[in-house]
């Protein structure tokens, strides 16, 4: 190993800097943010009908907003606390993320009722007509894809986003708790020191 200083190789051994519990707290608001928005404007714009899963989905960002926010107000070891309650609503985003993927799948049927077809069974054509919803729902186990061509559905973007930031944060709050403490020099440059 070349000769080294002591201060080049206490440099060489630190952990590096961890990003900071604000700057996560602006990037988790931002990121939810815009999915959140992503969401609408594929309602609004695009016209796509979101199904009852679909909804559902929103929520944790709408939560994860909130947290973020509310991290970014409270001091640092709060703040921490904010961000590890944003981790587990990141997880319960997987989670529905997971369970509307495998209803698209087929791997099991909705937990929703409302993602069955309605039954309109019984009576004359004038009343079936009238217990009709005045908006037709979309199934849930009808992918939608956003993008023509990629065969990812919006259900797997949205698990994929929410398992990304439920890691994410994970490490955040991993990497905030080490503490940039100098490494002990090897000790072939204590006796050539010596």
């Amino acid at each position: 190993m070349p000769y080294m200083t002591g201060t080049a190789l206490r440099l060489a051994h630190l952990p590096a800097r961890p990003i900071g519990l604000r700057r996560a707290a602006l990037a988790l608001g931002a990121v939810s943010s815009a999915a959140l928005g992503g969401a609408f404007a594929s309602e609004w714009f695009g016209g796509l009908v979101p199904c009852a899963l679909c909804l559902w989905e929103r929520w944790p960002y709408r939560v994860l907003i909130a947290l973020a926010l509310l991290a970014l107000l409270l001091p640092r070891r709060a703040a921490r606390v904010v961000l590890g309650l944003a981790a587990v609503a990141a997880l319960a985003g997987t989670g529905l993320g997971v369970t509307h993927v495998g209803v698209e799948q087929g791997w099991w049927p909705s937990p929703l009722p409302e993602c069955a077809a309605p039954a309109f069974g019984g009576g004359t054509m004038a009343e079936r007509l009238a217990r009709m919803p005045a908006l037709p729902a979309k199934p849930c186990d009808s992918p939608t894809y956003l993008l023509p061509g990629l065969p990812v559905s919006m259900a797997a973007m949205n698990l994929v986003l929410s398992l990304g930031l439920s890691l994410a944060l994970a490490g955040v709050l991993i990497m905030s708790r080490v503490r940039r403490s100098p490494a002990p020099l090897p000790a072939a440059h204590d006796e050539a020191t010596a």
